[in-house]
């Protein structure tokens, strides 16, 4: 994928500048005649895509200053609405461009669902595009930065095995692909979700036997009321139960 952070121009600036102007000792250096100093160069701002320009004007609640994941055949759904305004192959470079874009697969990452073009919700995002989005973002973030970004990652992708609700075996089968260091990431988060899965059956286990309330339940252990509900509330929905 193309990263739009990336910015060829800098790369191709020169390590020092061109030859400079000596200075003799006890003299002051002399100007070149003729030759204006060298400015640096300045990288140019990334040209803007006319077609995203139309379409942020269009849909400021999808391509504007906060990106939402598109619902499937938007494609089409914008040809429709914008036949004489929008062309057929300037609109297919212009939502490539938007989808591979670092914003956008930020938002799919954080598992939002997908919306047409009122804005509505309309389906739920997949469990394997939050994946790869995680994978995406994390790469270009590690590439931009340097910095070690397994940690994050693996934790991310534990909340998002959480997030899908499915059983361990079929998130598994769903997200895991042929990057060898990725399925080692895969390994590891799978497994601190079953651990957490585990200590949040016990509690829960606790919390029925003790016949109290959440708040009076916390206090007992010596926990926040809220991050013992919600500690709760996890382990009834692997449990595929609801509240009472």
């Amino acid at each position: 994928m193309t990263d739009p952070e990336t910015n060829p121009a800098a790369a191709s600036q020169p390590a020092t500048p061109p030859a400079q102007v000596r200075a003799q000792p006890g003299k002051p250096a002399k100007a070149t005649r003729g030759r204006p100093a060298a400015k640096a160069a300045v990288p140019r701002p990334p040209r803007i895509n006319p077609t995203l320009e139309k379409l942020a004007e269009f849909y400021p609640h999808l391509f504007g200053a906060v990106f939402l994941p598109l619902k499937r055949g938007i494609f089409q759904d914008l040809l429709a609405a914008h036949p004489d305004v929008i062309e057929r192959e300037a609109l297919k470079e212009a939502l490539a461009q938007h989808t591979r874009s670092t914003r956008y697969l930020t938002a799919v990452a954080a598992g939002q669902p997908r919306h047409d073009l009122q804005g509505q919700v309309v389906e739920a995002m997949a469990p394997e595009h939050v994946y790869l989005a995680l994978l995406e973002v994390f790469r270009r973030r590690h590439a931009r930065t340097g910095e070690d970004v397994r940690p994050k990652l693996r934790e991310r992708i534990v909340q998002a095995f959480q997030a899908s609700g499915l059983p361990r075996g079929d998130y598994d089968a769903l997200v895991r692909g042929r990057d060898e260091e990725a399925n080692v990431l895969l390994d590891e988060a799978l497994a601190e979700a079953q651990a957490r899965a585990a200590k949040d059956e016990a509690l829960l286990r606790a919390f029925e036997a003790s016949g109290k309330p959440v708040e009076v339940f916390a206090e007992m252990y010596g926990m926040d009321a809220r991050a013992a509900a919600r500690m709760l509330e996890r382990a009834r929905r692997m449990r595929g139960t609801t509240p009472g």
